[in-house]
């Protein structure tokens, strides 16, 4: 499985996942621009549906996504399924999802062999910001659909001597 470690000293990401873009919206929310700026990476867990709208992430932040299962084809054959990603001593699994929402944990961690600090997931729709056994999943929720959940949320993370997770409803 493919690893990338930044080199940089990031203490805040933005994370985001299913923005359905144009279908849900024509464009990423701008209190998703706000509250991004600022942040020293975003990590995107799929469902952009278009790279036009990869490019505008790629204007608020350095952006790393994985495939989601309603991308273009285009994206299906340029992003990866899953990716490891290594900040100083963390590590951070980052996935879509492609299971029905009650097992979309099982199906998540499942996903992994390696010991990880985190799991970034989407798919569901609903925000999730959880630990469970010592790993912090985190779903950011959906920026722009709420077909499956009641809000549209984002999330953050803190990294310091712990990774600590924040869902932001807009």
């Amino acid at each position: 499985m493919e690893t990338i470690e930044i080199k940089k000293d990031v203490k805040k990401i933005g994370v985001i996942s299913d923005l359905h873009i144009p279908v849900r919206a024509n464009n990423i929310p701008e209190k998703v621009v706000e509250l991004f700026r600022g942040t020293g990476l975003i990590l995107n867990a799929g469902d952009s549906i278009d790279e036009k709208t990869l490019e505008e992430l790629e204007k608020i932040a350095e952006t790393i996504s994985v495939q989601g299962n309603m991308d273009s084809d285009k994206l299906k054959k340029t992003l990866p399924e899953k990716l490891i990603i290594k900040i100083g001593k963390f590590k951070i699994g980052l996935i879509h999802g492609r299971t029905e929402p009650k097992t979309i944990i099982d199906y998540v961690t499942g996903q992994f062999n390696e010991k990880l600090d985190c799991i970034i997931f989407g798919h569901s729709h609903h925000a999730l910001n959880e630990i469970k056994d010592n790993i912090l999943l985190f779903n950011p929720g959906s920026p722009t659909d709420t077909v499956f959940t009641d809000m549209n949320s984002i999330g953050i993370l803190e990294l310091n001597d712990k990774i600590k997770g924040k869902i932001i409803k807009l």
